[in-house]
């Protein structure tokens, strides 16, 4: 069976998910986020196949999200978030956030995060980018943009 290809849809959610939509890359781009930048440190964090990260890690850089930085002779490489990739850990906060909230039980989140500007934990809030106040998919009415299909 074919794999539909979502990064052809006019919808920059399906266009996301052609990216990100497979279940291993979301979580091998938070391993590269927390810094394990070298092949062997994602798999043994994972418990991946090598032939499945290979696929991830090769579609990833092939989308901008990594760049692949040689590190040995035998060529080696570790992986370096984009800034198309930094931003993508934006997303995986969101779903932190989400998975916190309605998945984490009763002992809590498994990870905590520090605002390094004023040292304190918090969590992710979405927030209108012209007058400040929180957005939830309840407060907005989605509007057809310029890349809109007619």
């Amino acid at each position: 069976m074919q794999r539909t290809n979502f990064g052809e849809m006019a919808c920059s959610i399906a266009r996301t998910l052609d990216v990100i939509g497979e279940p291993w890359s979301p979580l091998i781009l938070r391993d590269v986020w927390a810094g394990m930048s070298r092949f062997d440190q994602l798999q043994a964090d994972l418990g991946i196949s090598r032939k499945v990260l290979t696929e991830r890690l090769n579609h990833l850089v092939d989308q901008g999200v990594f760049e692949r930085r040689p590190y040995d002779n035998r060529p080696r490489y570790e992986y370096h978030l984009t800034a198309k990739g930094a931003e993508l850990v934006d997303l995986l906060m969101v779903m932190t956030r989400w998975g916190d909230r309605w998945l984490a039980g009763e002992a809590g989140p498994p990870v905590l995060y520090r605002h390094q500007a004023c040292g304190e934990t918090s969590h992710v809030d979405l927030r209108c980018d012209h007058c400040g106040e929180p957005m939830h998919a309840s407060d907005i009415d989605p509007l057809p943009g310029p890349g809109a299909a007619v």
